[in-house]
């Protein structure tokens, strides 16, 4: 009888030893090494995130970030710009390894993909017409039928412009570029999008055209986060131990570096206008 116990002890061990070795032979992580090269998802059209400079080079927070990663890993980097209402498609059938693209970590999402631990974490603000200044003072004034409310198609924005704006007419752009454009033209009277965005935003071509509500609509504790394949924790442990790195290195600064550079410096805009 004890034989017979030891030997199904010994066979289960085999049998899940096994299993950890396909479960690490399959993940996108030992995939990503034994190719030497970190692919990276990503819509560069989203400012200070992600964007292309004068030259045609992808540029921003996210990219960085990536570049870094990929120096970790002791790979090459490749970036794969794709359109967002197409990006999490394209992880899930692997024409990348992982999204780093600005991405609000969501319940919805997180059905389809698994995300890494936040490494930033936004709230959805307003911008408005100047000419509105005397009437509105806060988001609800906006509210009424006379008022149009553009956003971004597919992004968190789009759902709190929904949540909150049940009177006024709400339109969507596949860009927050041409959502912003809209409000400047006067053919929209105002734009709720990602605070970090809207802030520079603010900064540059908003200056003296537009007001900033900057009292946040929403406040995302989630974040922005890092979408991989569902059933990789060896690639999801990296990362988050990555991240956690990141941060709390003080010797070394690059997270709070990084976070001056792009967000809180506007240098950076000379080299995309």
């Amino acid at each position: 009888m004890r034989k017979m116990i030891l030997t199904l002890l010994v066979l289960v061990t085999a049998n899940l030893f096994a299993a950890d070795l396909d479960l690490w032979k399959n993940s996108t992580l030992n995939k990503i090494v034994q190719r030497g090269e970190l692919i990276v998802g990503m819509e560069p059209g989203y400012m200070p995130f992600e964007m292309k400079d004068k030259k045609g080079r992808i540029i921003g927070y996210d990219v960085d970030m990536a570049k870094k990663m990929a120096k970790e890993m002791g790979v090459k980097l490749t970036l794969v710009p794709t359109a967002w209402d197409g990006i999490i498609a394209g992880l899930v059938t692997e024409k990348y390894d992982i999204i780093m693209s600005g991405m609000t970590i969501t319940q919805s999402r997180n059905l389809k993909v698994n995300f890494a631990n936040p490494y930033i974490v936004v709230g959805q603000t307003m911008m408005m017409k100047k000419s509105l200044g005397s009437k509105v003072k806060s988001a609800a004034d906006l509210d009424k039928k006379e008022y149009t409310i553009a956003t971004k198609l597919g992004v968190t924005g789009e759902i709190a412009t929904r949540k909150f704006f049940k009177k006024a007419k709400i339109i969507t752009f596949e860009t927050e570029a041409d959502a912003a454009s809209e409000v400047l033209n006067g053919r929209a009277d105002a734009m709720v999008y990602d605070q970090p965005y809207n802030v520079l935003f603010m900064s540059d071509k908003g200056a003296d055209r537009l007001i900033h509500l900057d009292t946040p609509l929403t406040y995302e504790p989630l974040g922005l986060g890092w979408a991989i394949r569902k059933g990789d924790p060896d690639f999801l442990n990296w990362l988050n131990n990555f991240l956690r790195q990141m941060k709390e290195d003080k010797v070394v600064n690059f997270h709070s570096d990084l976070y001056n550079k792009w967000l809180v410096d506007t240098k950076w805009l000379k080299r995309v206008q």
